[in-house]
């Protein structure tokens, strides 16, 4: 939070062209307030050593130790074939582990002479290994002596703070740019109210600052700390307090449905008892939904919870009411499985208008890019006259064509795959603000949900329907014991011979692949993208449907029925899949994520994920949740090559041993940006997290929520609070304001 315009001061006036250069290229940072909320990431203590055995490989590293012995070496190279070439080893101590330094050529000479046995000095550099034996080859250093003014003016302090650094600018130098902008630190003009800051024992801003960046003790970071995470908490949930008081003064229909109506007809046309979860869920959304301002509200469940089914009582008590519903999916295989899926369960109740049609029917359309034109142009008039009550369909929803008799419901399914503007432009369709009921099978902590989505009130399905199946996952690792991956496919012979069906996943469709270097430039995105974190740079290519279909069947699943389904296969072609894997006409379905949501085919009880470590946790779990579906339990299998010791075979481990997607969904956070929580691929700003903890600061936003909305209901424009409004304006610039306008 660049908090005021006395903080906008160019880094380059102040610190010279070149830093600044580096600090907007390799840390984002433009202005002195940039600068000051530039927190350290730890801090060392003079006095301690740092613990040396415990250093990360290929990571640019800030240490402080003290010089145990220097030997300077001459050796003979190319450059210095009669032996004059010179490299200085030093080894540096913490009292626990050790460190080998290297310099050479004429890089030897300033480090011989300074870095005599018990010096101590902050050491910078990127850890390799060399003879088995971990090394920072060239690293930069400043000596701790404490012995000359600079110095002590420079380390004031017991504590030293390590800053997040790159190659081309040490933790020390961004200490030292950060000491000659620390006085402006007391012009920041503070966000918190007086009365929340005296309230909650909360330091002043300047204050807060001076502490973060050149505490004494470590009660002045902890106080510090708590301050900042304040601010970030606080400013954002004002934000979002703001949003929900605005959505409150817009106008709405109410919708409440016939004691004897359409929704009356389809429960008690039921074949089983709703969840008591589906049952309190569906009474908050028909308490919304009978409110004269519209509802904004999301619900998360676990896969499989009947999420759909709760939409679906929703859509059906609106168009008792005279109105219309809308269901928005990210793709067409799913707006297909959706429309299919509804149809069935609401029978002759979807048949409005139709001869053999319940009296209380109406028409279930399905609106898609790829359809005819004579059945868009029917579904087109079913909405527009109000004919069709229920509308199903992708983002051709949205095109300006599409017109509604009476839109009085938007039901947006898997929210994190449409833009922004997707969904409002859909919202904009109503005569007047339609209500709106967002659903993911991504459980979302409730931190993420407070401040993700803050605007929207939450609703949790955490308990699974009755007949539900438990799911077995092992992760299969094949390049450590390739006859774990023979028997998965054994395994898969095994469900289908009882009758079963199977899916096998793989993270690439493979025809756009002729050319073998571009593939394998697309390999590390495929990870990167799902958080493996380029673990993967210089791996094969991610396996492909094609071509893994095309060795199943003539190898190991040779005999059984195997069909491809992927996201460029044409629409006709896609739901002619769909309906023969559903009517059990194929055994093993190899496809890609495209069937990762809300496709329900209760007979498929295995699945087999390649190359699973290129997916994302919540992913894997989504994916996962397509098997054990019907009464027959659930088998995931999870193929890697990855190494038992490295982070992707750590995530995978976690995915397997729980199917608790909350749990699994803090797994995913923990290893992502906090950055990436906060839509930041949506608001294209850089985040404004960085004290604050999504996941650990669970009290602080609890507790700020709190604060936000009541200084909200008292002051909406903030006219008393003119600080915290240019704190906010800082937060929201255009484009961010856009973004929760929308959300």
């Amino acid at each position: 939070m660049d908090l005021v315009p006395a903080l906008e001061e160019p880094l380059k006036k102040v610190l010279g062209p070149a830093t600044a250069k580096v600090m907007a290229e390799h840390l984002g940072l433009h202005t002195v307030g940039d600068l000051l909320h530039h927190y350290p990431r730890r801090y060392e203590e003079r006095g301690q050593l740092t613990h040396l055995a415990d250093l990360p490989m290929d990571e640019h590293v800030t240490v402080v130790a003290q010089v145990a012995d220097a030997r300077l070496h001459s050796f003979a190279s190319s450059r210095a074939p009669r032996g004059r070439g010179q490299r200085l080893e030093v080894t540096i101590t913490d009292g626990h582990g050790r460190l080998q330094l290297v310099f050479f050529g004429n890089g030897v000479h300033k480090p011989h002479k300074e870095l005599l046995p018990g010096t101590r000095a902050m050491f910078a550099g990127k850890v390799s290994v060399f003879n088995r034996r971990l090394q920072l080859a060239h690293p930069a250093y400043e000596l701790l002596r404490g012995d000359s003014d600079e110095t002590v003016e420079t380390w004031a302090g017991a504590l030293i703070p390590i800053y997040p650094a790159t190659a081309k600018l040490e933790s020390w130098k961004i200490g030292k740019a950060l000491q000659t902008v620390l006085p402006s630190a007391q012009e920041a003009v503070d966000p918190l109210p007086a009365s929340l800051r005296e309230g909650r024992g909360l330091l002043p801003l300047p204050e807060a600052l001076l502490k973060i960046h050149r505490p004494h003790t470590p009660a002045d970071i902890e106080d510090a700390r708590s301050r900042l995470k304040w601010d970030e908490a606080f400013v954002l949930q004002v934000a979002l307090a703001r949003r929900r008081h605005a959505d409150a003064q817009l106008p709405a229909v109410a919708r409440r449905p016939k004691p004897d109506g359409l929704l009356a007809a389809f429960d008690d046309r039921l074949p089983f008892t709703l969840t008591e979860g589906q049952r309190t869920v569906s009474g908050e959304i028909f308490r919304d939904l009978a409110t004269e301002h519209p509802m904004h509200r999301l619900l998360q469940g676990e896969v499989g919870s009947g999420k759909t089914m709760v939409a679906l009582r929703a859509m059906l008590a609106v168009v008792d009411a005279g109105g219309q519903a809308a269901l928005l999916a990210p793709t067409e295989v799913l707006a297909q499985q959706h429309h299919r899926s509804i149809t069935e369960m609401m029978g002759e109740l979807a048949e409005g208008g139709l001869l053999g049609g319940a009296e209380d029917a109406t028409k279930v359309v399905l609106l898609t890019g790829s359809m005819g034109a004579a059945a868009r142009r029917q579904a087109l008039l079913d909405l527009v006259t109000g004919e069709a009550g229920i509308v199903i369909g992708t983002h051709a929803l949205i095109e300006d064509k599409v017109r509604f008799h009476d839109l009085g419901l938007v039901v947006v399914d898997e929210q994190h795959r449409f833009g922004v503007e997707q969904r409002d432009a859909l919202r904009g369709k109503g005569k007047q603000p339609p209500h709106l009921l967002v659903m993911t099978a991504t459980p979302i902590p409730r931190t993420v949900a407070m401040t993700v989505f803050g605007d929207l009130e939450t609703s949790v399905l955490d308990q699974l329907p009755a007949g539900r199946s438990p799911i077995a996952s092992h992760v299969v690792p094949a390049a450590d014991k390739p006859h774990f991956l023979a028997r998965a496919w054994e395994r898969v012979r095994e469900e289908v011979e009882k009758g079963h069906q199977a899916y096998v996943v793989c993270p690439r469709i493979g025809d756009e692949d002729d050319d073998p270097k571009a593939a394998k430039k697309k390999a590390p995105g495929a990870g990167a993208r799902n958080g493996s974190g380029g673990e993967d740079a210089d791996r094969r290519p991610p396996l492909a449907v094609l071509e893994v279909a095309d060795q199943l069947a003539a190898g190991p699943l040779r005999g059984l029925r195997v069909e491809v389904l992927h996201g460029r296969m044409q629409p006709d072609d896609k739901d002619a899949v769909m309906r023969r894997f559903a009517a059990g006409d194929t055994d093993v379905l190899v496809a890609t994520t495209v069937i990762e949501v809300g496709v329900n085919v209760p007979n498929a009880t295995a699945m087999v994920i390649m190359d699973a470590d290129r997916f994302g946790v919540s992913q894997l779990h989504q994916l996962r949740g397509r098997v054990g579906r019907g009464a027959a339990p659930g088998l995931c299998l999870l193929v890697t090559d990855m190494p038992e010791a490295s982070p992707a075979r750590q995530r995978l481990n976690a995915v397997a041993s729980t199917l608790d997607g909350f749990e699994l969904s803090r797994i995913d956070l923990e290893q992502r940006r906090e950055g990436d929580v906060l839509g930041q691929a949506q608001s294209g700003t850089r985040s404004s997290l960085r004290m604050l903890a999504v996941i650990d600061d669970e009290e602080v936003i609890a507790a700020a929520r709190e604060e936000a909305a009541a200084v909200v209901a008292a002051d909406p424009d903030l006219t008393e609070l003119p600080a915290l409004r240019t704190a906010l304006d800082a937060l929201l610039d255009a484009e961010r304001e856009q973004y929760l306008e929308k959300g």
